[in-house]
């Protein structure tokens, strides 16, 4: 820590009790009051340096030789004038960052300029001042002393001048300096002994990371951290870096901040605060001022640490006004959370669901309008997962963010006490073409009926009808198939859409394998007409037998799958005999199984067996559900 040395003179001051005598040999012939404290001094060396002394000695000692002064308003109190009578007397003084702001403001009070007496305290003040600084650690500590002497510092452009040596500071590039930054400085040899700039060592300063400001600026007060992040913003520092030391400074700060996680995971602590069991109102304030501090831009903060601000913003009950500014943000950037962080407790006690389902439905309302400039909301139509593909950022994003509800719905869904209406308008805010495959919704569906066992058939068919049969994969689709909790339409529909799934599969390899074989008699005819027949030809043929043997075999596995599949509904057919009605009005009663075993399929004119016979039936069967699904 720099510091300026004036006076030469021996210590000449004592105190008794509280008060300050000067031990020259002459008789005190002044009293001087600051406070409580009082200083016996002697007129003649104060009155030689201070303007302000000058013209209250000579008012009051007109009449007789001693007299009483009262200093109550000078700037640091007692300790500043103590200084500043040692500097009269050219007593040995020191002065340090930690001391200059109140002995320049104390100077400026008595008027201790050069009109009385060259190099008199305000030069020298302002002259090491302005030495210090261009050191960071010292500016830091300038400027935490500053606030004693408030608004003197203001009216001397002190802190401006201390935030505008900070600011310029933290937005250059560290790489471009050699000395110790952020106090902790130098490089250390393996051997834990400091060498700074080469001397003694060969070895290089460690490299200095971005965030080196983050740590000491967070102990500012915060008008002066709200300036001086201004400063830094303005001078065109990158805003990622603004808004890390923001979330630096809030974790510092808002002892809040670490009751975050949600119910299963438990709590979890954040940085420990330096503020004492603050008052809800001082952090609130704190927390508003905060989130007025972060850059607008959308990505600039992270969505988790928007969440967190919002969760403790609901801990310390701050307004709905200032809870929709989070919650709007968030949604601005919707895709960038995770799972966890929606996972949102309810607050207070009169609460119907574990989570506040209610809050990310109002943050995923803020992201639908947000983001409907760029998608046509009014489209039922499915996305091909082609055009998912094609670069289109709005449907990327409206993507990411149906993953994510349908996890959260997922979550939220053992919860005996959520409605199945607050459940369903959650789920239908996400339009169908932002699901390439409904398995996620599926999945939460499932948990939701598995939790509440009490709804009825047609509660139950209703909240079915939020997924789409046809989007489901083979996985989800055998799984639906045997989920007993699922209505019948829904498990007929599922097996239906995989019968035709599977006759659409199964001919694509007919098609394919007709084309192989074609291709190969082409190549076999070309080849005996010019009695030719290479090596490398023989070996295509003969990769293109061993593929259609594979396509065979395929299309073997295909049929016996759909004979599984025809298996498992006579097994609800037997099981549920008051069902076979209803069977017959989609046409897919099935045969039993002794008539398919009877009849055996007939091989085809390329090699492959036919399809079971009763997929035709199940395929002419979806003209007579379709006409007949609104009747039922």
């Amino acid at each position: 820590m720099a510091c300026l040395k004036l006076g030469s003179k021996s210590e000449v001051f004592h105190l008794d009790g509280q008060t300050w005598l000067c031990s020259t040999g002459l008789a005190s012939d002044v009293i001087v009051e600051v406070g409580e404290t009082s200083f016996h001094l002697h007129k003649f060396p104060l009155l030689s340096r201070s303007g302000l002394l000058e013209e209250l000695i000579g008012e009051l000692s007109e009449d007789e030789n001693y007299c009483s002064l009262q200093l109550h308003d000078i700037p640091g109190g007692a300790k500043a004038f103590l200084l500043v009578a040692k500097f009269c007397y050219g007593v040995r003084l020191e002065l340090n960052p930690l001391n200059v702001v109140v002995v320049r403001c104390a100077a400026e009070y008595l008027r201790m300029n050069e009109d009385y007496g060259e190099g008199n305290l305000i030069m020298q003040a302002e002259d090491f001042l302005n030495e210090i600084l261009g050191n960071w650690t010292d500016s830091i500590k300038v400027l935490e002393t500053c606030e004693e002497v408030l608004p003197h510092t203001e009216e001397l452009h002190i802190v401006s001048r201390c935030i505008n040596s900070l600011a310029m500071t933290a937005s250059a590039d560290p790489s471009l300096f050699s000395w110790p930054m952020s106090g902790k400085g130098a490089a250390q040899s393996p051997e834990g002994v400091g060498f700074w700039n080469g001397i003694s060592t060969t070895a290089k300063p460690h490299a200095v990371n971005e965030d080196w400001w983050f740590e000491e600026v967070s102990f500012l007060k915060l008008p002066f951290y709200k300036r001086l992040i201004r400063a830094v913003e303005s001078g065109g520092m990158n805003l990622e870096k603004v808004a890390g030391s923001i979330m630096h400074y809030a974790r510092r700060h808002l002892s809040l901040l670490g009751r975050q996680s949600s119910f299963p995971n438990g709590n979890r602590a954040g940085p420990a605060s330096t503020v004492s069991a603050p008052s809800d109102a001082d952090q609130r304030n704190l927390l508003e001022e905060i989130v007025d501090l972060l850059p607008d831009q959308k990505g600039v903060t992270p969505t988790n640490f928007l969440l967190r601000l919002l969760r403790t913003s609901m801990i310390l009950h701050a307004s709905p006004s200032f809870r929709e500014i989070l919650e709007k943000r968030v949604g601005a950037q919707l895709e960038q959370a995770a799972l966890e962080d929606l996972l949102i407790p309810n607050m207070g006690y009169s609460v119907e669901t574990l989570y506040d389902i209610d809050c990310v439905q109002r943050i995923l309302d803020h992201f639908m309008l947000m983001d409907r400039d760029s998608v046509d909301y009014s489209s039922n139509s499915i996305v091909d997962e082609g055009q998912l593909s094609d670069g289109s950022q709005a449907l990327t994003r409206m993507t990411m963010v149906a993953h994510l509800v349908d996890g959260y719905l997922a979550e939220v869904a053992p919860d005996v006490n959520l409605k199945l209406q607050k459940f369903q308008s959650l789920a239908a805010l996400i339009p169908e073409y932002a699901r390439p495959l409904d398995d996620g919704l599926y999945r939460a569906i499932d948990i939701y009926l598995k939790a509440h066992p009490w709804l009825t058939d047609s509660e139950k068919e209703q909240i079915c009808r939020l997924m789409n049969c046809q989007k489901l994969s083979l996985e989800a689709s055998t799984h639906a198939a045997q989920n007993e909790r699922l209505p019948l339409r829904i498990i007929v529909q599922v097996l239906f859409f995989e019968q035709l799934r599977l006759r659409t599969s199964v001919a694509s390899w007919f098609f394919v394998s007709e084309n192989l074989e074609n291709s190969q008699n082409l190549s076999a005819n070309l080849a005996l007409v010019r009695n030719e027949v290479p090596v490398q030809a023989g070996t295509r043929r003969l990769d293109r037998v061993v593929a259609v043997n594979d396509m065979k075999e395929r299309v073997s596995e295909l049929e016996k799958e759909c004979l599984s599949m025809k298996q498992e509904i006579e097994k609800l057919v037997k099981t549920k005999g008051s069902w076979n009605s209803f069977l017959k009005k989609f046409g897919l009663m099935l045969k039993s199984k002794s008539d398919v075993n009877k009849k055996p399929s007939k091989p085809s004119c390329n090699g492959s067996e036919e399809l079971p016979t009763s997929v035709g039936p199940l395929m002419n069967g979806k003209e007579d559900y379709e006409n007949k699904e609104l009747r039922d």
